[in-house]
């Protein structure tokens, strides 16, 4: 055997392990660069796009809100408001107003700056149609039948009724008045809260907000007053002459009052001592149409020249 020099042959041996955790950490490092970077992509994609979603939405916002605020909110349409006379007008119920005493409450309804406060005595044929013309303001129902006025209201919840017990009655219309004109300085004066009234005539028994709201437009279209032993219309017409020259300083000074049935005359008696006809602007058998402006509150008289009228109510 021949035998060469000194050789020292040296083996380096790579253990597999060393070699498969070197490959792993680059792997994991990859990983972990290539997550960072996905999610830093999201990141700047959700930020531009709330930037871009929330300019948008104040855009819009500022666009629906002139358009909103430019909108008139006064009145109906004049196709709506026609509309609504028309059918109400045609209706089979036997009471109902004609289409022209209807328009002329229309037309001052029209006229009426918002928020326009309509009180109304009476439920009737027209009682929706009041509210529906009346339909960026408030509109209160006085009513003698509190049985139909609950009825009324389960049926209507959008409508505002108060029951009113009236204790006159049609036949009492003379007696009432004459004792009204002798207490206008005292109990039964132009100018008062009605919430604390002793006046034979005054409705003292109403809602606290009814003698604080400042009514641009009374209707007077009850009680019932075709009869002795009704209740008439003295209380209702005296009620709103009362709130018309009470309302308070700062507002509009002026009060439409409506009376139907005007053809009555218990209804042109207290028309002409309450509401008086110098305040007269319209008036036909069915409907009168009074402007009544608002008075100082140490006024006793109703009237500045009253007529004296011949006709005597109807017992």
């Amino acid at each position: 055997m021949k035998s060469g020099g000194n050789t020292n042959t040296k083996l380096i041996l790579v253990h597999p392990y060393i070699q498969k955790q070197t490959s792993s950490n680059r792997l994991w490092l990859l990983a972990f660069v290539s997550l960072f970077t996905i999610a830093f992509l999201l990141t700047l994609l959700y930020t531009t796009d709330t930037i871009i979603s929330s300019k948008t939405s104040s855009a819009v916002s500022s666009v629906v809100n002139s358009a909103v605020s430019s909108t008139p909110t006064s009145q109906l349409p004049p196709s709506a408001v026609n509309a609504l006379l028309h059918y109400a007008s045609r209706s089979n119920d036997s009471f109902h107003m004609s289409h022209g005493e209807m328009k002329s409450i229309s037309d001052v309804l029209r006229r009426c700056a918002p928020p326009c406060n309509l009180l109304v005595f009476g439920l009737t044929h027209e009682t929706l149609l009041w509210k529906s013309l009346n339909h960026n303001g408030r509109t209160v129902y006085i009513e003698e039948n509190r049985y139909y006025a609950a009825y009324f209201e389960e049926i209507h919840p959008e409508i505002e009724v108060f029951d009113v017990q009236y204790t006159t009655k049609a036949r009492e219309a003379r007696e009432l008045v004459s004792a009204v004109k002798e207490a206008a300085r005292n109990e039964c004066r132009p100018v008062q809260n009605l919430l604390f009234s002793d006046c034979k005539l005054g409705l003292n028994d109403l809602p606290n907000h009814v003698y604080d709201l400042d009514w641009d437009v009374i209707l007077v279209d009850g009680p019932r007053g075709d009869g002795g032993d009704v209740p008439g219309r003295m209380s209702s017409i005296f009620t709103a002459a009362v709130l018309a020259r009470s309302k308070r300083s700062g507002g509009n000074p002026k009060t439409h009052v409506f009376v139907h049935d005007y053809y009555r005359d218990i209804e042109r008696l207290c028309g002409d001592e309450f509401l008086c006809r110098e305040n007269l602007v319209e008036s036909n058998d069915m409907l009168a149409h009074y402007v009544l402006e608002r008075m100082d509150k140490n006024s006793t008289q109703f009237c500045r020249g009253r007529k004296k009228r011949s006709a005597s109510p109807s017992p």
